[in-house]
This record gives structure tokens, sequence and C-alpha cells, in this order.
């Protein structure tokens, strides 16, 4: 119970962290490019790169902060860190195609996914 538990506060933090520094990057970033994702996105790699490595390699962190940081705060924080971070996984373990299919297919099947719920959305609007 205490791993569910962990996952929603976690998660629950990340999602307000990431809105919170999305918006506050746009604000000053008048431009068309999203940089406020792209900051979320970027920083939340790095952020899991350091708390995988504290976790997993260096044991500086129990495994039981695994649930709150990386599933749930980090994870809510940005989805692209998780993706980023079963890549470089994949990547070390020799896997080299695997792993280029992996980021290929997120955003290929991302990109493909966000457009047929626009169009079925537009679809359903013109039914009403």
């Amino acid at each position: 119970m205490w791993h569910i538990m962990a996952v929603i506060s976690g998660g629950a933090l990340g999602a307000l962290t990431r809105y919170g520094l999305q918006a506050w990057v746009q604000h000053f970033w008048p431009g068309r490019l999203p940089l406020g994702i792209l900051v979320v996105n970027t920083l939340g790699s790095l952020l899991v790169g350091l708390v995988f490595v504290l976790l997993a390699d260096k044991g500086l962190l129990t495994t039981t902060w695994r649930p709150f940081l990386i599933i749930g705060l980090l994870g809510s924080f940005t989805t692209f860190s998780t993706i980023s971070l079963d890549t470089i996984q994949l990547f070390g373990e020799g896997q080299y195609l695997l792993a280029m299919a992996n980021i290929s297919l997120n955003v290929v099947l991302g990109l493909a996914a966000v457009s047929v719920g626009m169009a079925l959305a537009r679809v359903i609007t013109l039914m009403t």
C-alpha cells in the first residue's frame, strides 16, 4: 500500500511541477516553439538519469524511493524521461536496433495518435 501512496503523491507533485515550470518558461518565450515542454522533457530526462544512478548503481538512495521519485514524481513530470531511460538501458545492453525502434515508435506513434485523436474529435463535434 505504501508504494501506491508514494506513486500518487509523487505523481501529484510532478504534475504540478510540470505545469508550473512549463507555464513559467513559456511566459518568457513568446515564440512558436513550445520551449516550456522542451525544458520540462530535458530536465526530466536529466533528473531521471541522476536518480536512477543514485538508486541502482550507487545505492545512495534506498529502492523504496523509486516509486515516489521515478514512477510518481518524474513519471508525471514527463513521460519522456521514462522513454529516455528505457532507451539508454537498451543501448547499454547492446540492443541498438531495439533502442532506435523505441525512440522512433514513441515519436511516430505519439504523433499519429495525436493526429487521429484530433480528427476523431473534429468528426464527433461535427456530428453533434
